[in-house]
């Protein structure tokens, strides 16, 4: 996957936008003012931090040499997957819904309700 293609993948999240908080060199993707999935567009490989489910974490850590603990994030919540071609498009992709998922999950209920109300 490429960073182009996990930039619109984050954005193609309901409510999602990109931000730089930490400034211009990290993409950092939140929902509801809450970060879902951060990246730096110089590193190559490129790599996103996502929040994952902690078993998941350790699961998929076990599974790709690609997936890692979250670089600079707790690593019992985030993984860093590095983009090099060898963790599937489609895992991905199902990580960074279930980073989105989890992040949502966690919202107050009234914050939830207005991502639904859009």
């Amino acid at each position: 996957m490429t960073l182009d293609t996990l930039r619109t993948l984050c954005l193609s999240m309901p409510q999602a936008e990109e931000t730089q908080p930490f400034g211009p060199d990290v993409l950092v993707y939140k929902v509801a003012g809450k970060m879902f999935a951060l990246t730096v567009p110089e590193d190559f490989p490129p790599r996103v931090n996502l929040k994952c489910d902690p078993e998941r974490a350790l699961e998929l850590r076990d599974e790709h040499e690609s997936i890692l603990p979250g670089y600079h994030m707790n690593k019992r919540h985030w993984n860093t997957v590095v983009l090099d071609g060898s963790v599937p498009a489609v895992l991905v992709r199902e990580m960074v819904r279930h980073s989105y998922d989890l992040v949502v999950a966690g919202l107050s209920a009234k914050a939830r309700r207005a991502l639904q109300t859009g």
